[in-house]
């Protein structure tokens, strides 16, 4: 090899030289750097979920520190329509927006259809219900939304408030 490099024109010498400095480079890059940098990425967005996980799980830990006295009675203004009730929780929470329609069914119940809705938010929206005004979901169905998103679905669901 040496043989060769030496047999070689000065111009094709420096050609070859440059030639191999730029290869091992690429070589460094694509087996040292570029698997470091790519598993560098995933770890920031595994930690960037965990502390989304977190953040989410505080008012939980918080509710459990006070023994959940304060979760377990429901308000006093349990007299409201529910009309009303429903409305002003799913403005509060955001979820206004995905709301198709909502009609009463009964003197304690309603059916409201969600369309394209965050299931994760909408359960949250459910448990703050039950908390706040008594209101259990009677009968519901869950399905996939028309946008293919995760996590998106479409619920058609019957609340009741126990009396």
């Amino acid at each position: 090899m040496k043989d060769w490099f030496d047999a070689l024109d000065s111009r094709e010498r420096q050609f070859v030289s440059i030639g191999a400095i730029v290869g091992l480079f690429a070589l460094a890059y694509g087996l040292g750097w570029a698997p470091l940098d790519k598993k560098h990425t995933e770890l920031k967005t595994d930690v960037a979920k965990w502390e989304y996980s977190l953040a989410q799980l505080r008012p939980i830990r918080a509710s459990i520190a006070d023994g959940g006295r304060a979760s377990s009675t429901p308000r006093a203004n349990n007299q409201q329509s529910l009309i009303i009730i429903v409305d002003q929780t799913l403005r509060s929470r955001g979820l206004d927006r995905y709301r198709k329609r909502s009609q009463p069914t009964t003197s304690n119940g309603i059916r409201i259809e969600f369309e394209n809705v965050a299931f994760d938010e909408l359960v949250v929206w459910l448990g703050d219900l039950s908390e706040q005004y008594a209101m259990h979901v009677q009968s519901g169905s869950l399905s996939v939304g028309a946008q293919v998103s995760p996590g998106r679905i479409n619920a058609s669901l019957t609340l009741e408030r126990a009396l």
